[in-house]
C-alpha cells in the first residue's frame, strides 16, 4: 500500500492518477475526503498533518509513503509528523518532494524534513524539483484579458520542469529500490526568463503576448494583498530575487537518467495546455 499525500494538488495528483494506471493499492490522504475526486478503486482517508492522530490512522498498513507537504514555514514540523508517523505505524520507505536548492537555501523549509529522512532509518528518495511549468497557469487570466503578463524576474533564467516528469520520477522512485538513498535534483531541458516562456506561449496561441516588469517590493505588495501568507511570501521574494540574479539558471540530467528519455520542454507544455490561455 502506498500513502500518497498532498493528494489534491499539481503533484500528489497526478502521482496518483499513475500509480491508479498501474494498479498499485494507493490511500490518499486530504483534510476534506468528502470533497475530492479521485480514480477508481483509491482508498480515501482523513488526515491532517497538524492532528498527528489522523497520520497515525493515515499510515495504517502503508509501505511505502509519497511525502508532499503544502509550501509554508510549518514545512518542517508537517515533515517531521509525517515521518513520526510513518515509523510508528511500520512504513519501510518515504519519496519526499523538496525543492531546488534545498540544502543550499538559507532557512529552507525542506532541509530539516530532508535530514530527519536520511537519518530516520527507513529508505529514502528525495527529489528537488526546479519551478513547475505550470506555474505560468497563473498568467491565464490576464493573456486571456489580452492583458501584458507580469514579470518578477527580469531575465533572470531558471529551468522550469513539466509537473507530468516530476511525477513520473516519483512513482518510479516509489515502486523500485534501484532509487533508493538518491537525491535527484530534476531540471527541464533548457534555461528560460519568463519573457522566453511567454514567447513560446504566444507562439503556442498564435499571437503575440507583451511582458511587464513588476519590481520585488511591488511584487511582495501585491502578494501580500491578495492574502498569501507573510512566510509564503517571503519566500516566494527571494525565490525571486534569486532568480533574477541569474543563480537559477540550472541544469541538472537527473530527470533524463531516471525517465530514460530528455524531458518536457516548455514548449511541449504550451502546446498541450495553450486552451486554458484563450479567451
Amino acid at each position: 500500500m502506498i500513502l500518497v499525500s498532498g493528494a489534491t494538488g499539481t503533484i500528489g495528483s497526478e502521482v496518483t492518477r499513475l500509480l491508479s494506471g498501474r494498479a498499485e493499492a494507493v490511500r490518499v490522504m486530504t483534510r476534506n475526503p468528502y470533497t475530492a475526486t479521485f480514480p477508481d478503486g483509491i482508498e480515501i482517508v482523513r488526515g491532517d498533518f497538524d492532528e498527528s492522530d489522523s497520520l497515525r490512522a493515515s499510515a495504517e498498513g502503508v509501505t511505502t509513503v509519497f511525502l508532499l507537504t503544502a509550501p509554508g514555514d510549518w514545512v518542517p514540523r508537517h515533515d517531521k509528523a509525517m515521518l513520526d508517523a510513518a515509523v510508528a505505524a511500520g512504513v519501510t520507505k518515504v519519496v519526499k518532494l523538496s525543492a531546488i536548492g534545498a540544502d543550499t537555501t538559507k532557512g529552507s523549509w525542506h532541509l530539516p524534513g530532508e535530514e530527519a529522512l536520511q537519518a530516520g532509518g527507513l529508505a529514502w528518495t528525495i527529489l528537488r524539483p526546479a519551478g513547475f511549468m505550470s506555474n505560468a497557469l497563473g498568467w491565464a487570466q490576464a493573456i486571456r484579458a489580452g492583458q501584458p503578463v507580469a514579470n518578477r524576474t527580469g531575465t533572470g533564467a531558471q529551468s522550469p520542469i513539466d509537473p507530468r516528469d516530476v511525477a513520473e520520477v516519483a512513482v518510479k522512485a516509489l515502486l523500485s529500490a534501484e532509487h533508493d538513498g538518491r537525491i535527484y535534483t530534476l531540471t527541464g531541458p533548457e534555461c528560460l526568463s519568463v519573457p522566453d516562456q511567454v514567447a513560446q506561449l504566444a507562439d503556442a496561441l498564435g499571437h503575440a503576448v507583451e511582458t511587464i516588469d513588476i519590481d520585488i517590493e511591488e511584487a511582495r505588495h501585491q502578494m501580500l494583498d491578495a492574502g498569501i501568507h507573510p512566510s509564503v511570501v517571503a519566500v516566494a521574494v527571494a525565490g525571486q530575487e534569486y532568480v533574477r540574479a541569474g543563480h537559477a539558471a540550472v541544469l541538472t540530467g537527473d530527470a533524463e537518467r531516471v525517465l530514460n528519455r530528455p524531458p518536457r520542454t516548455f514548449r511541449d507544455w504550451a502546446h498541450d495546455h495553450f486552451a486554458a490561455f484563450r479567451s
